[in-house]
């Protein structure tokens, strides 16, 4: 753990920072730039680029105090851009790109999505086919890409594209930070089961990218992309931190007061369920603990796996302890939110969610991110050392690949 002089130091920048711009009163943007400016952002980065410079296991106490001063979370309104732009930024991006696109991205006055999934490349990735093709100074990009958070709203999106469909398909991609608004760009809604469009499908074409916003090597696309993977699911397992008892649990305990329920199978289920929580809970916390370097590692897996199936199992025993009323939804008339998952969808962590709402959105919970099958995938291979699965398409060239 760091010290204690390190911790009572972030503690308190924080103290100055709700005193100057008190939670309350100060509008959310202009508290995370604020919070930006102080370092308080992520602490591990470097001055005047959001951090301090300081041991990554600081950000722990920042976030602790910032939750108990009341201030806002900027997560959920921004969470492909706090979760994962903004680490992978840092780590491959250009002096210029970093000052350019950190602090708005914090503050939550530009909103990112992530361009990685397709059609036909899912859980297999590294099999897309949109194609980034060199034109002098720039990147000329074709393809489409799917189930993309908030493409509706972004303005900037993380695009991993091929540029080398004669290397195996791994080595082929290059990672590039794409114009959202720029000509060629087509966004259209995916409408979902809740009636919500959160997700959409984004067509490209002829869509012009500076070469000035590749990150990372040509042809380097999958190590930069792994860098985003990984902290999406840190950030995921990070969405558990919450105080003991709280989140969607909390609304199970509601629900079991409220009905005054006596089935002893439903109060097993219960408590079952809530140590569960509490144990996904608190290893989310020992593991952001013990990071000990900017870059997490595949373990985040365990937690974003055990996250998504508590998740669901917690919202079907709200919908078991509401009765026959859950089985109604006010409206399926098509909205696009603007935040992930809607009001918060599965992750909502107030104590009277839509309970309907959350357990409809939390089917999802086991796709996104990472499938429970690629997750055990990653902790059987990466984490536990199990032989890896076949890939006899892994030396062979992309292009003679079978799609």
């Amino acid at each position: 753990m760091p010290d204690r002089a390190g911790v009572d130091a972030v503690k308190a920048r924080v103290a100055q920072l709700v005193a100057a711009y008190p939670p309350a009163t100060t509008p959310p943007e202009e508290f995370w730039a604020a919070q930006y400016d102080a370092g308080l952002a992520w602490v591990q980065f470097p001055e005047g680029l959001g951090g301090l410079g300081l041991d990554p296991r600081l950000q722990m106490p920042v976030d602790e105090a910032l939750r108990a001063a009341g201030a806002p979370s900027n997560v959920l309104r921004n969470f492909m851009g706090v979760g994962m732009a903004g680490p992978t930024i840092n780590a491959w991006a250009c002096a210029d790109l970093k000052h350019r696109l950190l602090r708005p991205l914090f503050s939550c006055e530009e909103i990112w999505c992530q361009l990685f999934s397709e059609p036909g490349a899912g859980s297999d990735v590294a099999n897309l086919s949109t194609m980034a093709v060199r034109d002098g100074d720039d990147w000329v990009v074709n393809g489409q890409k799917v189930w993309t958070t908030l493409a509706h709203i972004a303005r900037w999106g993380l695009l991993l594209a091929r540029t080398d469909p004669d290397a195996p398909k791994h080595a082929g991609l290059s990672y590039f930070i794409v114009d959202m608004t720029a000509p060629g760009v087509e966004v259209r809604p995916l409408r979902q089961i809740t009636g919500d469009a959160e997700f959409n499908e984004v067509f490209f074409t002829d869509v012009r990218i500076p070469d000035a916003h590749r990150l990372g090597e040509v042809g380097q696309g999958w190590q930069v992309a792994v860098t985003t993977l990984m902290n999406e699911r840190l950030a995921l397992s990070g969405l558990t931190m919450t105080k003991r008892g709280s989140g969607p649990i909390s609304n199970a305990v509601r629900l079991w007061r409220e009905t005054g329920r006596s089935d002893p199978a439903l109060r097993d289920a219960l408590l079952q369920t809530w140590i569960e929580t509490e144990v996904i809970r608190l290893t989310a916390t020992r593991a952001k603990a013990s990071l000990e370097r900017g870059t997490p590692g595949p373990e985040n897996s365990t937690t974003k796996l055990a996250m998504a199936l508590n998740q669901q199992r917690i919202w079907e025993l709200c919908m078991q302890l509401a009765g026959p009323s859950a089985l109604l939804i006010d409206s399926y008339e098509m909205t696009q939110p603007t935040l992930m998952g809607g009001d918060g969808g599965a992750l909502d962590d107030s104590d009277d969610a839509e309970i309907t709402y959350c357990y409809l959105v939390s089917r999802g919970t086991s796709i996104g991110g990472g499938t429970t099958d690629v997750m055990r995938n990653i902790l059987g291979e990466r984490v536990l050392g199990l032989p890896g699965e076949p890939r006899v398409d892994k030396e062979s060239s992309w292009r003679l690949s079978p799609r």
